[in-house]
């Protein structure tokens, strides 16, 4: 009998990191490594030391051929232009609305109910309004309104131009989550929830404690911030080449845009001198491909983080720091299939970098997840 199991999840697999490997939480466990080949994609995918050697071992190579100095200022002075020219290109072929959200992250779904009352929800760096969307469109709640931002003005234009943009329901703007302050479109402390989904990864490091002042500042006391962005060694970092690296675990990709690969001290770190930690997870999954028998190892990182109600301290109550597992995906049909052409994806993505604008050799945000 098979070690595989084919039960499809439906609920999202979180666990505490102290917890034993073999508590009862998961769904797609590889018991039998003969068995491997067997589904597309296996959850608390766990590394050896081997493999945490060989992961060391390529960032120490790529720390020997990092991007010419000359080429490094381009990059974060023209970093807009980089995005403008990805979304011109793709639009909004990349991206799949998020149907996932609604098991990873249920609080923002409460936002959607018919007696949830007046609340507001911000989808920063939106991209082609993958958030925005599934929520107006399943939304109940005559008093929700979803505010989407994007820091490249094509994007923008993409959500306007979608058939379920709605100036009553929602705006979509242009704005720099590390500028100087707060959109003017929104009123301080006005948010209920704001999502940042591969959106921290795209700034220079230096931006960081500009991006949380000014989170801090959107959200109402008690507010909420969910988080999902790219984790330490995840197969995407270990797969560039020379002349990619910006500076440690951050890159540019083949198309000029920028991302970092964080772990959870950091996140840690990061947010938890402004927030309530109610969650640090780190989600660790092997992807395979049956027909080239190729293994590939993601790892993302997934949090939420509440802004503190007058009088309260913020950083990491007990035992809120978990892995979550899963592909917590309503329809995992579909989700295994796009892991599937992910694979075949990533294994195009080796082009030199001849020009900081070649188009194609990598892959940002959710084409790879």
């Amino acid at each position: 009998m098979s070690s595989a199991t084919e039960e499809k999840k439906r609920a999202s697999s979180s666990r505490d990191v102290n917890t034993p490997a073999n508590a009862p939480f998961g769904g797609r466990l590889l018991l039998d490594e003969s068995a491997v080949f067997e589904q597309n994609a296996w959850d608390h995918a766990t590394w050896g030391e081997e493999q945490e050697q060989h992961a060391r071992d390529q960032i120490e190579r790529q720390s020997k051929d990092p991007v010419p100095e000359e080429l490094k200022e381009t990059y974060h002075t023209e970093a807009a232009d980089y995005w403008n020219k990805f979304y011109a290109k793709n639009e909004n072929k990349f991206f799949k609305d998020r149907h996932w959200l609604r098991i990873e992250f249920p609080e923002l779904f409460q936002m959607i109910e018919k007696d949830a009352g007046e609340k507001n929800v911000m989808e920063i760096g939106c991209g082609a309004g993958n958030t925005m969307f599934p929520l107006l469109i399943e939304s109940k709640n005559p008093k929700l309104f979803v505010y989407a931002c994007d820091f490249s003005s094509t994007a923008v234009d993409v959500v306007k131009s979608n058939a379920e943009y709605d100036p009553n329901r929602g705006k979509a703007f242009v704005w720099d989550l590390a500028g100087d302050d707060i959109p003017p479109e929104v009123e301080p402390e006005s948010m209920d929830v704001l999502v940042l989904i591969f959106v921290i990864s795209a700034l220079h490091p230096d931006k960081w404690e500009q991006a949380m002042n000014n989170l801090y500042k959107l959200l109402k006391p008690g507010g909420l911030i969910v988080f999902r962005d790219y984790g330490r060694y995840d197969m995407a970092q270990l797969r560039f080449k020379k002349n990619r690296l910006l500076s440690d675990n951050f890159y540019v990709r083949g198309d000029g845009t920028r991302v970092y690969f964080f772990d959870s001290n950091e996140i840690v770190k990061l947010f938890g001198s402004k927030f309530t930690i109610e969650q640090n997870a780190v989600d660790r999954r092997l992807i395979v491909n049956r027909l080239r028998k190729v293994k590939m190892y993601r790892v993302w990182l997934q949090g939420k983080f509440r802004k503190p109600l007058a009088g309260q301290e913020p950083g990491a109550p007990a035992a809120t720091t978990v892995e979550t597992t899963g592909d917590a995906r309503e329809g995992q049909e579909a989700g295994e299939d796009a892991e599937v052409a992910m694979v075949d994806t990533v294994l195009s993505l080796e082009t030199p970098l001849d020009s900081p604008a070649t188009s194609g050799t990598a892959t940002p945000a959710e084409t790879l997840s």
